[in-house]
């Protein structure tokens, strides 16, 4: 997904910055607590992904509708 991240907004290196600094600052202690925020990442990741798809399916529409 970062890959796709735009490039007006810091690009690739931007994205990465950003998870990497979100990961590092995370309050999670205990295994538990780390699978269910990895859980509720993976959730994030998919809505996102949902998202990029429907704005992709949209424009595709919009550019072969008559």
């Amino acid at each position: 997904m970062g890959k796709e991240y735009p490039a007006q907004s810091g690009g690739y290196e931007k994205f990465s910055r950003q998870l990497k600094r979100a990961f590092r600052n995370t309050p999670a202690q205990t295994p538990a607590e780390m699978e269910s925020a990895l859980q509720k990442g993976e959730y994030v990741t998919k809505e996102l992904e949902a998202l990029y798809f429907l704005r992709r399916y949209r424009h595709l529409k919009r550019s072969y509708s008559i």
